[in-house]
């Protein structure tokens, strides 16, 4: 979607359709004038219907009236006072659902009204820029819904301009990330995903990709025991970006590009979802790219091993005992719990690049959903300064994050009688061993660990995030970025 930033006069927009927020008690300089324009329309509107005023509420007008366009969207915001900036997000998100069965291709906002309330009104862009997304690549009819253009229009400057491009360059990174999760797991192996980081390099960007032998020799043995179950080669991708001097932040995305549990086999109910594995690998990904095409001054290093987890005759068993390129063994009593496998290693090997800190994010466990529900991240750590600077982009991101302990009794329950350490101590505690268990392989590396399973896909339509990938974590992570960069 292109954006304009434009005045926009009073009445005439040269939109399709016209977006104009409504504060709580309808008042405002441009929702006046329109409403004189309209002859009363939408106050009377508003008496007839006090709540549209309410955030998120929305309400179509069909527009004859010479020089307006044919469709004016009453959205409430609310009392700005109390609205914060997810609501805004959010009433930006029900925006663009109210219109898109329409399918204007020109949108206007009138933001104006905003702005004379001191209101940023950039998370309502944000909420309808997030919201224009559909995936329609397997439908033989295109349905997609999108605007061709989006018209923003209030007092503009140098900053708003950067902070608009900022925006749509972190939009469309997010629609990436959706893209390649959404992407069924026929089309999206492995050797994809490395193509995908391939197309990223050049510039202060380096990508180098690591097949079956030079895995093998490297001896991330905890890795292949999960890839060695599928006929397609696994690959362990490394991207970095260099912004500046010195250790920067490394990424580390899970990537099982399918998930059936390996020999330990899921129940069939859903497991088409299990594409979805590799939503960490793709949200590092996603951030790589933002953060390249912004030039953020930042060193960052993104680590992503990728393979599928099936029950083929060369799998994994329960009962195996592996050993990690840093030396230690691990007993699988469970070969569902493989992204904690991968993941070992991809710590181990990332540590070796000496970064400041080691940020991972993984569809981990189904626990993260029995404790969270769908609606927040999982964090754990050993580093607390770095995530009270995370709870900080959580809090302008609106991707909420809650901090999990990882107490030392837990050690207990992942400790093996045959190996250093065994890979799932079972139900109890299930989201925050999985935590510990990564712990023991950070060592002393400042490191956090994000479980994004239960967030990264969404079976219902949310505000500014429709049915499927959800791409959370890349507006998190590149706030973080950004935050760390200045």
């Amino acid at each position: 979607m292109k954006t304009e930033i434009a005045n926009i006069k009073k009445t005439r927009t040269g939109a399709d359709a016209l977006v104009l927020p409504v504060i709580n008690g309808g008042k405002g300089d441009r929702l006046n004038s329109i409403d004189r324009a309209l002859k009363g329309m939408i106050k009377k509107v508003i008496k007839d219907r006090p709540s549209i005023s309410d955030a998120g509420n929305t309400e179509i007008l069909h527009i004859k009236e010479k020089g307006l366009p044919g469709i004016i969207l009453l959205v409430g915001v609310g009392d700005v006072k109390k609205t914060g900036l997810d609501e805004l997000r959010a009433a930006g998100g029900s925006a663009f659902s109210a219109l898109a069965r329409y399918e204007p291709q020109v949108v206007a906002l009138a933001a104006d009204d905003l702005l004379q309330k001191k209101v940023d009104h950039i998370p309502f862009v944000e909420g309808f820029m997030l919201r224009n997304y559909s995936y329609d690549r397997y439908r033989s009819v295109n349905n997609k819904k999108a605007v061709r253009t989006f018209r923003i229009d209030g007092k503009h400057n140098k900053k708003v301009e950067s902070r608009i491009k900022e925006l749509s360059e972190i939009t469309e990174a997010v629609h990436f990330a959706r893209d390649l999760v959404n992407t069924p797991s026929n089309d999206l192996i492995p050797s994809d995903l490395a193509r995908e980081a391939r197309r990223m390099e050049g510039g202060k960007m380096k990508v180098k990709v690591m097949g079956k032998k030079d895995i093998i020799r490297a001896g991330m043995n905890a890795f292949y025991s999960v890839a060695k179950g599928s006929k397609e080669a696994p690959r362990f991708i490394t991207l970095e970006y260099k912004g500046k001097k010195g250790p920067g932040i490394a990424l580390v995305g899970k990537a099982i590009t399918f998930d059936s549990g390996g020999i330990s086999l899921k129940p069939s109910e859903g497991m088409e979802k299990m594409k979805y594995d590799m939503a960490g690998g793709a949200v590092v990904l996603g951030v790589m790219r933002a953060v390249s095409r912004l030039k953020l001054p930042v060193n960052l290093i993104g680590v992503i091993p990728s393979c599928e987890n099936l029950p083929g005759g060369a799998a994994s068993k329960p009962g195996d005992v592996v050993k990690t390129a840093g030396g230690k063994t691990i007993e699988i009593v469970n070969t569902d719990a493989e992204g904690r496998l991968i993941l070992a290693d991809a710590i181990e090997y990332t540590k070796k690049l000496s970064p400041e800190v080691i940020i991972d994010i993984a569809t981990l466990t189904g626990a993260c959903a029995v404790a969270l529900g769908n609606e927040a991240i999982a964090a754990m750590g050993n580093d607390q300064k770095y995530i009270e600077k995370l709870m900080k982009s959580s809090a302008a991101t609106g991707e909420k994050v809650w901090q999990m302990p990882l107490y030392k009794e837990y050690r207990d329950y992942i400790k093996s009688e045959v190996a250093d350490i065994k890979n799932s101590g079972g139900r109890s505690g299930s989201l925050v061993t999985a935590g510990y268990f990564l712990k023991e392989f950070a060592g002393d590396t400042p490191w956090i660990h994000l479980d994004i399973a239960s967030t990264a896909w969404t079976d219902k339509d949310r505000p500014y995030m429709p049915k499927g990938a959800t791409g959370i974590g890349v507006r998190l992570l590149v706030d973080l970025v950004a935050e760390v960069s200045k």
